[in-house]
This record gives structure tokens, C-alpha cells and sequence, in this order.
């Protein structure tokens, strides 16, 4: 077998060039695959609303309108939970200065530094407090921006929808037309189905947060319960920084080290519940991709596009499998991205759940 090794620096300079590529035009492109996610996740609301004669472009303005009301209704629920908490800031307040003569106190006693050095270390670091209020307000504009720029990509998205499948459907030959046709609707299909599944696992968390750190006896459960499954929108990373900002709240508040344990055994347990039974459920059987390339894309779309690129990551690495398994000289990445296939045992016990939750669902 022959090495051809210019194909090879070929391929990395290509790949080299695509990374690039997507770095600097992340202005662009990050509204844009996120107001492609939503317009698909859209367009089965909006094709029912067309077969009952609804014009499509008055369909794609409901599909925005119920958007937007889905965005402030979480918005509401979330300031009337932080109202809630701010209701006893000064009771916070008072347990934060305790706590905080707590630790210094403990540094004083086995560190040996004085109350005197420690508190000029703090002065030194307070005085960069506006440098990090400034750096949160600074992207504010572009934050907004980039909202109304997704909202218009809806919009029109779900409108030309067709006017696009028709470009796309003219650059493959007529033999590869059924193939083409085929291709565009897995990718609108699993982009779909991620999202719809990413719905239905962050309410099945917020009901197993709510119910476990309410027994636990957390204070505000319900609001912790709230940002730890909304959270699940970063994958891996974004339970375990919910739960771990529960924790250091609760350890504010004076919580007991019994509480503490609890709220790390309802993360752990519902960690488990989640890997074992809600991902084979509602959204391992959409997204095929093996675990390894899961975070191999979760890294280098945080890395690219930052927190954006963690939300994206795995959606596009599944369209690109579909891609992949439908272009001859790409089948082998597809096969590499996708599911190892899994032992009988556990194949048989998750068609078994996968059968009786379709029957109730």
C-alpha cells in the first residue's frame, strides 16, 4: 500500500482552512445555524398551519410570535425566582459575612496569614469589579443584535424553505435528485428531533431537581431546580454548574453538611437516570454519535464559537454524519462519528423502554 502523502497535507490544509473559515465568520454564521435550528424546529407547527390554508408567510409570523412568547414566559418565571431569593438578600448578606470570617479566620489559623493581609488582597482584587461589570455590559448590544438577526432567519427560513430544497435539489444530477432529497430531509429531520428531545429532557429535570432538593429541603428549590435542567442546554458542563451554584448558595445560607451530601446524591442520582433512561429515550435513538466524537465536537465548538459552539456542537456534528453517510468518499467518517453498536443486553433493554414509552407517550 502506497502513502500518498501530499493527499494527506492536502486534507489537513482543507481542514486547516474549514476551522478558520468558521472562526472568523462566526458573526455570521452563529445566528445563523442557531436561526436554522429553531426555523426546523418550527416547520412542523408551520406545515399544519399551511394545510389549513394558513398563507405561509402569516405561518412563519405565528411560529415567530409563539417563539417569543415561549422566551418571555421563561424570562418572567426566571425573575420571579430571582425576586424570591432577593427577598432575603439581607439574611444572605449576613450568612456571606459569616461565612467569610469563617474562612479567613481558617486561613489565619493554618496558613498564617493575618486578617490585616487578607483583607488588602481583597481590596486588590474588588478593584477589578468594574473591569468584569464592564466586560458582562460590553457584548450586551451584540447580544441583541445577534436575537433579532436569529428571529429574522426564522422567519425567512421558514418562508423560502422551499425556494431553498429546490436550489439544493438543482446542484446534485437527476440520478442523485431521490439521494439529495432524501439527505435534506435527515438533516432538517435530526435537528428536529434534537431540539424536541433537548425540550422534553430539560422538563423531565426540572421535575426530578424540583422533587429532589425540595426533600433535600433546599431553600428556593424550585428556582434551582429551574437553572439546573435549563442549564442542560451545555451539555455534560451545565448540571453540574447548576448543581454546584446550588450547593455554594446553599452553604451561604448556613445549609448542614446533611444538606449539602443531599444535593450532590439528587445530582448523582438523576445522573444516572438521565445516561441510563431519558437519553435512549427521547434523545439518544435521534442524535447517533458516539460519546468520544460528542466531546471531541463539544470541545472544538466551545473552542471556535465559544458557549454558542457548545449548544450547536452536537446538532451540526449530526447533520455533518448524515452528510457523511450519504456521499460515497465521506461514508468512512460517518461510520467513525456514529454509535458503536451496543451489546444485545443493553440494545434489548432499551427497545423495551423505547416500546413502552411510545405506547403512553
Amino acid at each position: 500500500m502506497t502513502y500518498d502523502s501530499t493527499s494527506v497535507i492536502k486534507k489537513l490544509i482543507l481542514l486547516f482552512l474549514v476551522f478558520a473559515g468558521l472562526y472568523f465568520a462566526k458573526e455570521f454564521l452563529i445566528p445563523f445555524s442557531i436561526g436554522t435550528l429553531l426555523a426546523t424546529l418550527f416547520l412542523p407547527f408551520c406545515k399544519w398551519m399551511e394545510g389549513k390554508k394558513i398563507h405561509r408567510g402569516v405561518a412563519a409570523f405565528i411560529c415567530l410570535i409563539v417563539l417569543l412568547f415561549v422566551i418571555a414566559g421563561i424570562t418572567s418565571l426566571i425573575g420571579w425566582q430571582v425576586s424570591e431569593i432577593t427577598n432575603d438578600f439581607d439574611i444572605i448578606k449576613q450568612k456571606s459575612i459569616e461565612t467569610a470570617t469563617r474562612i479567613q479566620q481558617y486561613i489565619y489559623n493554618h496558613v498564617g496569614i493575618s486578617l490585616k493581609k487578607q483583607g488588602e488582597l481583597l481590596s486588590k482584587e474588588q478593584s477589578f469589579l468594574p473591569l468584569i461589570l464592564q466586560g458582562v455590559a460590553a457584548p450586551l448590544p451584540s447580544i441583541f443584535t445577534d436575537f433579532v438577526l436569529i428571529l429574522i432567519y426564522i422567519l425567512f427560513l421558514l418562508y423560502y424553505r422551499g425556494h431553498i430544497k429546490q436550489f439544493l435539489l438543482k446542484l446534485s444530477s437527476n440520478e442523485q435528485e431521490n439521494d439529495m432529497e432524501k439527505m435534506i430531509y435527515n438533516v432538517a429531520d435530526v435537528s428536529q428531533q434534537y431540539l424536541l428531545g433537548l425540550s422534553k429532557m430539560i422538563v423531565c429535570l426540572w421535575i426530578m431537581y424540583g422533587i429532589g432538593f425540595s426533600i433535600v429541603g433546599v431553600k428556593n428549590a424550585l428556582f434551582f431546580a429551574f437553572l439546573c435542567g435549563l442549564l442542560e442546554i451545555v451539555p455534560f458542563i451545565g448540571n453540574i454548574t447548576g448543581t454546584t451554584i446550588t450547593i455554594l448558595v446553599a452553604l451561604v445560607q448556613g445549609a448542614s453538611l446533611q444538606m449539602l451530601i443531599g444535593i450532590a446524591g439528587t445530582y448523582g442520582a438523576i445522573q444516572f437516570i438521565q445516561g441510563w433512561v431519558l437519553e435512549p429515550l427521547i434523545v439518544g435513538s435521534q442524535v447517533k454519535i458516539n460519546s468520544l466524537f460528542t466531546i471531541i465536537a463539544l470541545v472544538i465548538g466551545g473552542i471556535v464559537w465559544g458557549l454558542s459552539g457548545v449548544f450547536l456542537a452536537i446538532p451540526l456534528m449530526a447533520m455533518f454524519k448524515i452528510v457523511c453517510d450519504h456521499i460515497e468518499p465521506l461514508k468512512s467518517y460517518g461510520f467513525l462519528i456514529g454509535e458503536v453498536q451496543k451489546k444485545k443486553e443493553d440494545s434489548d433493554f432499551i427497545k423495551k423502554l423505547s416500546g413502552w414509552y411510545k405506547q403512553h407517550k
